[in-house]
């Protein structure tokens, strides 16, 4: 199938760490143009490199997705240079207290994660959108995750999170609708990676007493599939909900993972 990106600029925020490097591997590997921005120079110039060495067009920029003032200087940057952004893909976010009780989790704890999964999507959204709307063309689309879909113990902070960043995508799509703009949220589940392998398995293991062997096979038993999500898993999605393939679907949550929100 012929999902039309070739030429589009699309927009990667968290494009060095995570997810961000196979979606922007994606994205490429369909012809679009990409501007890549993070806060981690270094990995991002090396993702850049490895882009152009495969002859795809990419940016780096340095941007702490958290300020908004930031945001603005390097939107309008990018605009006055390239004229346009077809695609905004929100994928930069953290993990926030992992094993945590909602009533052990500090104020600031939760104002971090806040600020970065929920706060950070808005800013980009809020700079981007006028824009699309003088153009009427935009294609956004919201990184969130199942934790958004469903409670999660000792996950509080994170889910309400993605819960908040939920609603923005909703409202966003509905407001935004009238100037060909679709808004969506791709919710991904646990999703194999440095992350999850870093962070989440140890921290998890630790607070349960059990193996980071344990914490893997009882994720993937939780999911219909049996299996954890990867990043490219995650990646299609986003493609799908960048193209005019999506062209009548806004302000949907695409639950990819294996089936665990739908059980």
């Amino acid at each position: 199938m012929n999902l039309d990106l070739d030429g589009k600029i699309v927009f990667v925020t968290g494009g060095a760490k995570g997810m961000g490097p196979a979606i922007a591997r994606a994205f490429g590997r369909e012809g679009a143009k990409l501007l890549l921005i993070g806060r981690d120079m270094a990995a991002l110039n090396n993702l850049r490199s490895e882009l152009a060495d495969t002859g795809v067009f990419a940016e780096a920029y340095r941007c702490d997705v958290t300020d908004s003032a930031e945001v603005d200087q390097v939107v309008g940057g990018i605009l006055a240079a390239h004229g346009r952004i077809d695609v905004l893909i929100n994928a930069a976010g953290g993990t926030g207290p992992v094993g945590t009780a909602a009533w052990e989790t500090s104020p600031e704890a939760f104002d971090e994660i806040i600020t970065l999964n929920l706060n950070g999507c808005f800013h980009m959204m809020r700079a981007v959108l006028p824009g699309m709307i003088a153009r009427r063309y935009g294609k956004i689309v919201n990184v969130g995750g199942t934790f958004g879909l469903k409670g999660r113990a000792g996950r509080m902070a994170y889910s309400a999170s993605k819960w908040g960043l939920r609603g923005v995508t909703k409202s966003t799509a509905i407001e935004a609708g009238p100037y060909n703009i679709n808004v969506n949220y791709v919710a991904p589940g646990m999703v194999d990676g440095p992350r999850f392998r870093e962070r989440v398995m140890p921290e998890m293991a630790r607070a349960r007493g059990i193996s980071e062997e344990d914490v893997v096979a009882e994720h993937a038993a939780e999911y219909a599939l049996r299996r954890i999500s990867s990043d490219v898993d995650i990646a299609n999605a986003c493609l799908f909900f960048a193209s005019d393939v999506s062209r009548q679907i806004t302000g949907v949550d695409l639950a990819v993972d294996g089936g665990w929100a739908a059980l």
